[in-house]
């Protein structure tokens, strides 16, 4: 089983209680970025496309502490850019998981090996890794050639010492079934925990705006890769209900406060992909955001998005209405015969709003404001008759 028993039975029971006390919404996965620069620079990436003053902001220990206790997730995703670039990152990890809270640390593995040591292997965590796909694959989505051999032998050392260790994987338009269902059992035979995938989002700021999938063409692609699984027993991180929905079964609506973001801007408005706006507080996230106003069928830059950051929590809750329905669907596996469920229509969405260079020029702003030294206060010399007098001397 990709995800551990007892951390199942606690996210499970959390859910529930959220169900009986009837909070509308509530956070299943705290998304922490505390901060933004990476030791790679993917063509697909729009997390990294600020100025370097940006790029060099960190959240502290405290501030990603805080996000926690305020946001109350049973589990946390520290992305970025790099995680294992900030220096206090093995404080961060050790502070969350001392709360008891299933930390998932995503990293590319370029520094995994020099930085395992900073770890201990804990049934509270567990790496990431990032792999798109077989060597080719992967080193042409990160634009680097060699970094899937690294994170190879990262991930056979990480497990070696007991790590706990998934991968997540990235697909984008022109992905082969055939070719990514053989990396799905390339991966397996590494020993790794888990598989965590996705369809790539097409985030306005990405260099390479060309090979993001729309819903049709990832429907299609999940199913035959699907197919292609049957009978072969990969373990995947995931909700099997949200496979399924990837497989074009389920017509699900997006859930963006499931995976709320706190990174070195604030709580970023509406999810983990779009930023259009930012709030100090968790509290001012959930009640001043217009949640209706995002999601497919809602907006424009919506419309292809089957990403599990909005669609992995409606998945979850989901299986708390309907038990029945995820135990069949864990059973056999996602369907890849019938007919797809309708798709959500897009007639009524309100166009796109690029919003997204205000919020860095006004970071920036502030970034300026915080570096200019205090002005000296100014003095005034006023005559007294004595200095006066002394003068006509």
């Amino acid at each position: 089983m990709a995800v551990p028993i007892m951390q199942a039975v606690r996210v499970g029971a959390y859910v529930v209680k959220q169900h009986i006390t009837g909070r509308k919404r509530y956070p299943l996965v705290l998304m922490l970025e505390p901060l933004f620069r990476c030791n790679l620079a993917c063509a697909g990436c729009g997390k990294i496309d600020y100025p370097a003053a940006i790029l060099n902001q960190r959240m502290t220990v405290q501030e990603c502490l805080d996000a926690d206790t305020e946001a109350g997730a049973p589990v946390i995703a520290v992305a970025g850019g790099e995680p294992l670039l900030h220096k206090e990152m093995p404080e961060i990890v050790r502070g969350l998981i001392a709360r008891k809270k299933y930390v998932y640390l995503c990293t590319n593995a370029l520094l995994l090996e020099k930085k395992m040591d900073d770890y201990e292997p804990s049934p509270f965590f567990s790496w990431d890794v990032h792999l798109d796909g077989d060597q080719a694959m992967h080193d042409s989505s990160v634009c680097q050639d060699g970094v899937y051999e690294r994170a190879v032998a990262a991930i056979k050392k990480a497990k070696a010492r007991g790590f706990r260790l998934s991968i997540n994987c990235t697909v984008f338009d022109g992905a082969d079934p055939k070719r990514l269902a053989a990396f799905f059992d390339e991966v397996m035979a590494m020993g790794v925990d888990g598989i965590m995938t996705a369809p790539g989002y097409a985030y306005e700021r990405a260099p390479d705006q060309a090979h993001f999938l729309n819903r049709q063409k990832t429907k299609q692609l999940f199913r035959d890769v699907f197919r292609l699984g049957k009978g072969k027993k990969w373990r995947f991180t995931q909700s099997p209900l949200f496979l399924n929905f990837l497989a074009g079964n389920e017509q699900y609506h997006c859930t963006p406060w499931g995976k709320p973001l706190r990174n070195v801007f604030g709580w970023q408005r509406p999810c983990y992909l779009l930023g259009e706006g930012y709030a100090k507080t968790f509290q001012e996230l959930m009640d001043d955001t217009k949640w209706d106003d995002y999601g497919t069928g809602n907006y424009e830059k919506c419309a292809d998005c089957m990403v599990h950051s909005g669609y992995e929590s409606t998945a979850v809750m989901d299986a708390v209405r309907r038990p029945w329905h995820i135990a069949k669907v864990a059973l056999f596996g996602p369907e890849t015969e019938k007919p797809m469920v309708p798709e959500i229509s897009l007639a009524n969405q309100r166009p796109a709003e690029y919003v997204f260079a205000q919020h860095v020029d006004a970071r920036m702003a502030e970034i300026s404001a915080a570096k200019k030294p205090a002005k000296p206060p100014r003095v005034t010399v006023v005559d007294t008759p004595a200095v006066a007098a002394d003068a006509a001397d």
